[in-house]
């Protein structure tokens, strides 16, 4: 250690008195053994194989050095430059990877979960996250994993059942699940606190695929669903049935894997935030000018506009409302409810500047499938209504994560057909006796490439 005083190193005189002390007895030492050899009758031959056999001595300690590392070089301060070429054999996982959701049961014993670890390290199989879900016996791990590209699936089972894991379940992960649990469980209870109609997505999140059904009160009390359903609520192996906000009874079903005490908890925690905070729609609406000239305002519409909706029923005609519901016009009515209620899907309103409904946009979930549907007063049709509400549905369907929108109809009903095809996605036809059902895929749009675009601007098709 050199110490230094106002920025100048400091010089002690008694370390150079004895460094030249050092240097002088050096010389004397050598002059000592030069003529004491020198003079010898094999003096100087002497000398030169001793010369000889020190030179080859330091040469071997630098080869052996270099070879070895353990001797840095002279202007070596502690950290070395990154080498650009990598081990041959560093252990790491190669560029070309995949990503891996796995579940597995592990006994409840210390040194369990290692071995298992270790069983995945032995394949070259990197442990991204985990989480633990205690069981009364053993204990399901819940691991993203990141392996090489051309490990199978059933060749990574192999190796977790041969060290101890049981009931084990595996599958395609992508870049959504690197986002850890607690991160993912705050942003659905965000994007569940700001609008009532989100808690059905935000449960499919965070179970995974599943199948969410909504049974109103009066349903569930009357024979033809589950029954009451206590406060707490009621896990049973794949089926999940809480008490709704609104009284009745929301079921969740996921066939392929069992539920764990820790899933029960966090959904029951979920639908807890959404009853306390009470039905809430966002108040954001749209000022928009239709190319023809004239005002409409594009909102969010919910149970409170039942009036306003049935009003609209009244002003239809019996043709528009049989195209809307594919019945007796008379039987429209009995459909509002469950299409303006939260839990079902989502509905955009189209407001007159007077401030009358005059048409209505329906996002509605039917289990792992999404349906659009359209219904605009007779005297505001052809004037693009109804093609910018569909625009704003199928987008509301890709941000939250729908694979594709279906639209069922009339094949008469031309107008429909040209707002779907309007979209500007790829679009399946099926007919069958005068029904027409018509898919669009939301991801089809290939990565990378640039969105459909809305007529206002809005990106439809992809998260």
């Amino acid at each position: 250690m050199t110490r230094a005083k106002h920025g100048r190193p400091v010089h002690h005189w008694r370390r150079d008195v004895v460094e030249l002390a050092a240097l002088f007895t050096a010389v004397a030492a050598a002059d000592a053994v030069a003529n004491l050899i020198g003079h010898g009758p094999d003096g100087p031959a002497l000398l030169v194989v001793s010369a000889a056999v020190l030179i080859a001595t330091a040469g071997f300690h630098t080869w052996w050095a270099r070879r070895h590392g353990h001797a840095p070089p002279a202007d070596d301060t502690g950290t070395r430059p990154p080498s650009d070429a990598a081990p041959e054999d560093s252990g790491t996982v190669s560029r070309d990877s995949a990503l891996w959701r796995m579940r597995t049961t592990v006994r409840d014993e210390p040194g369990s979960l290692a071995t298992l670890c270790a069983a995945l390290a032995g394949r070259r199989v990197d442990i991204l996250s985990l989480q633990t879900h205690p069981l009364a016996e053993g204990t399901v791990d819940e691991f993203l994993l990141r392996a090489p590209d051309g490990l199978t699936a059933s060749e990574i089972t192999r190796a977790v059942s041969l060290a101890g894991g049981a009931d084990t379940w595996i599958e395609r992960a992508d870049a959504h699940d690197l986002v850890d649990a607690p991160t993912r469980v705050l942003g659905l209870a965000a994007r569940t606190a700001l609008d009532a109609v989100e808690l059905p997505l935000a449960l499919r999140q965070l179970l995974g695929r599943c199948t969410i059904r909504s049974l109103p009160a009066a349903q569930a009390g009357a024979g033809r669903g589950p029954g009451t359903v206590p406060a707490e609520g009621v896990m049973e192996e794949t089926v999940l049935r809480l008490r709704a906000p609104e009284g009745g009874v929301i079921t969740v079903e996921r066939p392929y894997l069992p539920f764990t005490p820790t899933e029960f908890a966090r959904a029951r925690a979920l639908v807890e935030l959404d009853t306390r905070l009470g039905p809430r729609l966002p108040r954001g609406r749209d000022v928009l000018t239709l190319p023809e000239g004239g005002d409409i305002t594009v909102r969010r519409a919910g149970e409170g506009d039942l009036a306003a909706a049935k009003a609209l029923h009244e002003r239809c005609s019996a043709r528009t409302l049989g195209m809307r519901y594919h019945g007796p016009a008379g039987d429209a009515d009995r459909y509002l409810n469950h299409l303006l209620g939260p839990r079902f899907g989502r509905t955009l309103a189209a407001q007159s500047a007077s401030g009358r409904i005059v048409a209505l946009g329906h996002l509605l979930w039917d289990g792992d499938e999404t349906e659009v549907a359209l219904l605009v007063e007779d005297a505001w049709q052809r004037r693009g209504i109804g093609g910018e509400l569909l625009r704003r549905l199928v987008a509301m369907a890709a941000e939250a994560g729908c694979e594709s929108v279906y639209a069922v109809t009339q094949a008469s009903n031309t107008g429909m057909v040209a707002a779907m095809r309007g979209l500007g996605l790829p679009l399946d036809y099926q007919i069958e006796e005068g029904t027409l059902v018509i898919t669009a895929r939301l991801n089809a749009t290939a990565p990378g490439a640039p969105l459909p675009q809305g007529r206002y601007g809005e990106p439809i098709g992809r998260e």
